[in-house]
């Protein structure tokens, strides 16, 4: 996602920075670099142009220019226009008193829609609705049947009403939801063409008989910079309301999703990046802008964390400060970073990770967590709740039940040890504070608590990075009792889930 842009911007930073002090040559040499980097990724010329007409203009006052610090003022000043191109702040879905609230999705053929609607509905189940599909796509072979599958996955039912007309399926999809007490209907329509006059005219009509309190047009982020003009030809005759931007994972470029926003005045509510039911994410102007200039999105990571997190975590914590980290705790923990997306999707959210990423040429071995997970399940019960037991010819015997060798088992040991040791020092901690409290609270203020790696990191080899492991710093006053601590551990935990 941006890869080649954010490489080319990073590498024009690079060159400014490595200047004491900026001329107007040096400007007017970045804006023409950056104007090329846009333009390679995709994005419309126009935008292109009125964007470093916009950050030249700011870059070129004294207050940039005879600053101690130019390059990092240009940095901000790229940052604050792309974050102003791509919509400046969030916009969520508005939903209405009326039940139910009725979304529908359009957009053209093959550009995600169907999916797009299943990922929705997931995402607005996980906050508490109840969702229904509507299966207006009655031209595509098999569109209802796809529909029904995907709806089945996530435990969302779909109102296909067969035989009929697009029109009366959205209409009767409304009457289900009332008649079952389901709070939203997400409409999907079908497929159309930008000159099949009659599909943009059926659009038109489902829009007037089920009057939907929002209307989100689906886009490909491959379309390039067709986009402009499907989203245009769209507005002006169903109008939407907002966009959802599919596939972004799946272009280098994306520039044609940085256009969207500037050229029709439609914010974009959500992107996908995935397959997946949960790789629909709402989309804030401010995090891509950062991830794109290779700043990272680490509240994004929190984010993911806290979702990965589950309710049985304060338990996990104390048990693990009581009796240490087992290697069941250590599957746990690489399952979690797999909810999260995998190591690579992590890294792509730290500050220089996705250039750090581009450098080792996009690919990072998930294959680890999979070896991993097999050299633990190739363990007996006892074995995984004491690892310490695990001898020589243990290990030669789960390596074998594994399919690896003897020395990755040994490096998973190594892991485990080290995590374990890591829980006997905040165990101790634990019992210091403790004991601290009972004498009048005398542990030190204000004292940085520097919290370990995060464990799936480990596993794959990548516990010491400087911007994974620091994830877990947290400023704290100090433990005043074993649950304080125990807190420190379930936010802790929360950050590297």
């Amino acid at each position: 996602m941006f890869d080649s842009l954010s490489d080319r911007l990073n590498d024009t930073f690079d060159r400014l920075r490595g200047k004491g002090k900026l001329t107007e040559a040096d400007i007017t040499s970045a804006m023409r670099d950056i104007r090329m980097a846009l333009l390679e990724a995709d994005v419309n010329f126009k935008v292109v142009k009125e964007f470093v007409a916009k950050t030249k203009e700011r870059c070129m006052t004294a207050e940039v220019m005879e600053s101690l610090t130019p390059a990092q003022n240009v940095v901000k000043i790229v940052l604050d226009e792309l974050t102003e191109m791509l919509g400046s702040t969030e916009s969520k879905l508005v939903f209405s008193n009326r039940i139910p609230n009725v979304i529908m999705l359009v957009g053209l053929q093959g550009s995600g829609k169907t999916t797009a609607a299943v990922k929705l509905a997931y995402l607005l189940k996980k906050q508490g609705r109840s969702p229904l599909l509507a299966a207006c796509d009655v031209y595509r072979p098999a569109a209802a049947d796809q529909l029904a599958t995907l709806g089945g996955e996530i435990g969302v039912p779909v109102f296909r009403g067969d035989g009929e007309h697009p029109v009366d399926i959205s209409k009767g999809a409304i009457q289900e939801a009332v008649d079952h007490l389901r709070d939203v209907v997400i409409v999907d329509t079908a497929g159309r063409l930008q000159i099949d006059e009659q599909m943009m005219q059926e659009a038109v009509d489902i829009k007037k008989a089920v009057k939907p309190d929002q209307v989100l047009m689906v886009v490909d982020a491959m379309t390039g910079q067709d986009i402009v003009n499907v989203v245009s030809t769209f507005a002006e005759r169903t109008d939407f309301d907002g966009v959802i931007i599919s596939k972004l994972d799946g272009d280098a470029r994306g520039g044609g999703a940085l256009s969207v926003r500037q050229v029709t005045g439609k914010p974009i509510k959500f992107v996908s990046m995935g397959e997946k039911p949960d790789s629909l994410e709402p989309f804030y102007p401010d995090r891509m802008a950062k991830r794109i200039l290779g700043m990272g999105d680490v509240v994004g990571i929190i984010e993911k964390a806290q979702e990965a997190a589950d309710a049985e975590q304060l338990e996990a914590a104390e048990r693990m400060l009581r009796e240490g980290f087992t290697m069941n705790d250590m599957l746990d923990q690489m399952k979690a970073v797999k909810k999260m997306g995998g190591m690579k999707g992590i890294l792509g959210m730290l500050p220089g990770g996705q250039r750090a990423l581009n450098q080792m040429g996009g690919n990072l071995d998930e294959g680890i967590f999979d070896k991993n997970e097999a050299i633990i399940m190739s363990m007996t019960k006892e074995e995984r709740l004491r690892p310490s037991i695990i001898n020589g010819q243990r290990r030669a015997r789960i390596a074998k039940g594994a399919g690896v060798t003897p020395t990755e088992v040994n490096s998973l040991m190594k892991q485990w040890g080290e995590m374990n040791k890591m829980m006997g020092r905040m165990r101790s901690m634990a019992n210091q504070a403790q004991a601290g409290g009972k004498k009048g609270k005398k542990g030190k203020k204000g004292k940085k608590m520097r919290m370990p790696n995060i464990p799936g990191l480990d596993a794959m080899g990548l516990g010491g990075m400087g911007g994974l492991g620091g994830l877990g710093g947290m400023g704290t006053g100090g433990p005043k009792s074993d649950m304080d601590l125990l807190r420190q551990m379930e936010a802790q935990m929360r950050n590297k889930k």
